[in-house]
């Protein structure tokens, strides 16, 4: 996955102690083993096309050269793009740059409109920091970070296949648009040192890279989607991270359009 520079905070000794005490006063403590492999393949159906979208419209801009990363290269790379500036109705507005590749604009702006449409109907909180999307062609795993979410269309058939592209696209919104600000940050790490466990290996062999990406869609999962998983994984998801999950509720994150 693509990462930006952590932003570390300060030492807060109140949201340590608040973090610890709701470990110590809740479920059982945590699996010795995460439960999962990757939290974005749980359930499908956190997020499904059905779902409301804050996406307000697309509109083509321009065809101009961007710097854009591509995994097929795994660089990045000066490309030749057709531009469109995707708004929300929370007042963000994002470039959506689609690789030249694709041979005309009404084609880029097929692309360019269903991925828009699928980052809108993740909660506001997580499209903060996402400034532009790059789209190419290619089965490469998608990215986040870097102000940016990377789509590669080969891959983002097999993530449509299994139904979890929405969750997928959760997954490296966290990244974007969490990982700067709490990532290494003191809190955080609290809340990870009280739970004693990781939700999956992913994040287990990557506690500073993946953890709050893979945390960020159980909590979604526990406190926004619970009619939608069992509750033997709500009580799986709770017992592991009680204290991370404490620690999204207190971001207080806008999830709209999430209902």
């Amino acid at each position: 996955m693509l990462r930006t520079a952590f932003c570390v905070q300060p030492r807060s000794a109140l949201a340590a102690l608040l973090l610890v005490c709701v470990g110590c006063a809740g479920p059982a403590p945590a699996p010795r083993e995460p439960p999962f492999r990757g939290t974005a393949f749980i359930d499908p159906d956190l997020i499904v096309a059905s779902d409301p979208s804050a996406l307000r419209n697309l509109e083509y801009a321009a065809r101009d050269t961007r710097r854009m990363f591509d995994r097929r290269a795994d660089a990045f790379v000066l490309t030749h793009a057709f531009l469109f500036n995707a708004a929300f109705d929370d007042e963000t507005v994002v470039e959506v740059q689609v690789n030249a590749e694709f041979g005309d604009a009404a084609t880029a702006e097929r692309h360019a409109a269903f991925y828009a449409r699928a980052i809108g109907q993740l909660p506001s909180g997580l499209r903060t920091r996402v400034e532009t999307v790059w789209i190419h062609r290619g089965d490469q795993p998608f990215g986040g970070g870097n102000d940016n979410i990377l789509i590669h269309t080969g891959k983002a058939a097999e993530y449509l296949r299994d139904g979890v592209l929405e969750e997928i696209l959760m997954h490296e919104a966290a990244h974007t648009s969490l990982d700067p600000i709490h990532a290494a940050a003191d809190p955080w790490l609290v809340a990870q040192d009280a739970d004693g466990g990781f939700i999956s290996d992913y994040a287990r062999d990557h506690p500073r890279r993946e953890d709050v990406a893979e945390s960020f869609g159980p909590f979604f999962a526990v406190r926004h989607r619970p009619e939608r998983i069992s509750r033997d994984m709500a009580q799986t998801i709770e017992a592991t991270m009680p204290n991370r999950i404490e620690f999204f509720a207190r971001l207080e994150l806008d999830m709209h359009p999430v209902r």
